[in-house]
Formats: C-alpha cells, sequence, structure tokens
C-alpha cells in the first residue's frame, strides 16, 4: 500500500493509504503503484484517482507529487473531492471566467486559469 498525504496551503488535506495513485502529469497520465520508482512530477489541473477501500475521485488545480519508499505527498492549492463539488457553482464559475475572457481590462491569463479550474470541477462531477 500507499501512504498518501494530501496538502493545500490551509493544511493537510486528507491522509490515507491506497493501492493506486492516478494523476496527470504535465507529460501524461500517470498511475503510481506501490515500490514505484521515487518521482517528482507537476500536476495539471486534473481529474485525480485514489483506491483506498473504494475509488475515490478528485478534481486538483495542479500542484506537485513527491513519491518515495510507498510515501505520496501531493501539494495542491485546491482540491475538492467530486462527491463535494456544487456543480451550480462550477457552472456559474465557468460562465463569470467566460466572460472575463471576454474582457480586455481583466488579466486574461488569471481568468484562462479560473476557467480550467470551474471546467475540471464539472467535468470530474459527471465522471
Amino acid at each position: 500500500m500507499i501512504n498518501v498525504r494530501i496538502v493545500t496551503p490551509n493544511g493537510l488535506y486528507k491522509e490515507t493509504t491506497a493501492s493506486i495513485v492516478n494523476v496527470v502529469s504535465l507529460d501524461g497520465e500517470r498511475g503510481i503503484l506501490p515500490n514505484h520508482m521515487p518521482i517528482v512530477v507537476s500536476l495539471k489541473i486534473s481529474k485525480m484517482e485514489l483506491a483506498e477501500e473504494k475509488r475515490e475521485v478528485y478534481a486538483i488545480a495542479g500542484g506537485m507529487l513527491y513519491f518515495k519508499d510507498n510515501e505520496c505527498t501531493i501539494l495542491t492549492p485546491a482540491i475538492e473531492n467530486k462527491e463535494d463539488i456544487d456543480l451550480r457553482r462550477a457552472e456559474e464559475a465557468k460562465e463569470r471566467a467566460e466572460k472575463r475572457i471576454h474582457d480586455p481590462n481583466m488579466d486574461q491569463k488569471r481568468a484562462e486559469v479560473a476557467l480550467r479550474k470551474a471546467m475540471n470541477r464539472i467535468s470530474v462531477k459527471g465522471y
């Protein structure tokens, strides 16, 4: 089993064990199994899955994954369990971000990131 720690700027989000950690890194999808070689990867705004007692699905806002000696630490600015995602709120965030992208007075990069995060949450909720 893999000991998993998920940490956000607010502190420890979750500590658990999993038989597999599925993430999306900058260079593609990765499945981390017990005894995987040590690895450090940057994570995309994406879906993350942990196979615990049951498969748990999360929307993550990017971050970093560190793995060594069956210890996996995930540092992310934000994470939300699929079950906790408020679809209406995510759709409203998507609409706001789309409007901001078309506003020349707004920070375009920030609006694009907000749109990707909202779309990721919507996608994970529908998964």
